[in-house]
């Protein structure tokens, strides 16, 4: 039984340290807004035959 709870304890540990690097990734880093072009193909367009 003690390795089930150490397994689980470690399981417990990578997953706070996940939630730590996603909720300082969130917070601290901002994204640099900017434009962006797609260009639309024209020769996709269904033909009406």
């Amino acid at each position: 039984m003690p390795t089930l709870f150490r397994f689980l304890l470690v399981v417990a540990i990578l997953a706070g340290l996940g939630f730590a690097a996603m909720f300082a990734l969130a917070t601290f880093v901002d994204p640099d807004p900017r434009e962006i072009t797609v260009p639309v193909p024209t020769s996709r367009t269904p033909s009406s035959s």
